[in-house]
């Protein structure tokens, strides 16, 4: 989900979307499902390749769910994963987060997964996600925290991979370090009620290490990303093959491990 003054980093290359597509409500979303309740209203914005959307779908049932995104195309990857679940109860929306064409006062619940981190406004964002939200009811968002990302062994490439990575997504308009911010973006934005909490995402098993780090060993090369840092001269292709390396490096470590931060809030409306 990309605002009109920011640039998503990520794109939508296979490697990327392999990533998403193994998010779901218990791995990303855990902080609020003791909060859901069949029969409520629910949008998800910024539903990627609604994974996650499909989980929640699940938990309001009969309740109606809408899935946002930015463009048709990315909202096609959602309603992909709604036609090989077989669920019939998601409405598709294309949205921008900044200004939602949506009325006041329609949902139970609005929901966000790494979506503030990439658009141009967060309080902006926050407040429209409100606006939509009824009085009483839940604004849900989540984001990574990049400089809070740690891994054993030290591998000086991911230590690159993580400065041009932040370096990317700042010059795309982006806050990396979203998770940190969400509390007082909230406040801002004119949240009163709010529950912060933290989780993470940890990799430390065989299997984990050779999928997260195979993934990110293509993605370094294949995504938005790698024509992004390209372009802007801050890096060059030696440079992302020896982050690519990297990454497969830390993966066949026997003793390797990664915990991925991230902030999360409940906001009452």
């Amino acid at each position: 989900m990309t605002g009109t003054n920011a640039v998503y980093t990520h794109g939508h290359h296979e490697s990327v979307l392999r990533s998403h597509r193994w998010r779901t409500a218990e791995n990303s979303a855990a902080y609020l499902l003791d909060h859901l309740r069949p029969g409520m209203s629910l949008l998800d914005v910024g539903c990627g390749p609604g994974t996650i959307t499909a989980d929640l779908a699940g938990r309001v049932a009969p309740g109606r769910v809408t899935a946002a995104e930015v463009s048709e195309k990315a909202l096609g990857l959602a309603r992909a994963e709604a036609e090989r679940r077989g669920l019939t109860g998601i409405a598709f929306a294309v949205a921008d987060v900044h200004a939602l064409d949506l009325p006041d006062d329609t949902f139970d619940v609005v929901h966000a997964h790494q979506v503030l981190q990439h658009v141009g406004d967060p309080v902006l964002a926050l407040r429209e996600m409100r606006r939509v939200c009824r009085p009483g009811g839940i604004v849900a968002v989540r984001d990574s925290d990049y400089t809070a990302f740690t891994w054993f062994p030290e591998v000086p490439a991911l230590t690159e991979w993580l400065d041009l990575y932040r370096e990317t997504a700042r010059a795309n308009g982006g806050e990396p370090d979203a998770g940190r911010r969400l509390l007082s973006w909230a406040r801002r934005a004119g949240f009163a009620d709010i529950t912060a909490t933290s989780s993470t995402w940890c990799f430390a098993t065989p299997e984990d290490r050779a999928w997260w780090g195979g993934m990110w060993a293509e993605r370094v090369l294949e995504s938005d990303m790698a024509r992004q840092v390209l372009a802007s001269g801050a890096a060059t292709g030696e440079d992302l093959r020896r982050i690519s390396r990297g990454w497969s490096d830390w993966a066949a470590e026997p003793d390797g491990w990664l915990s991925l931060l991230h902030g999360e809030l409940i906001c009452r409306a």
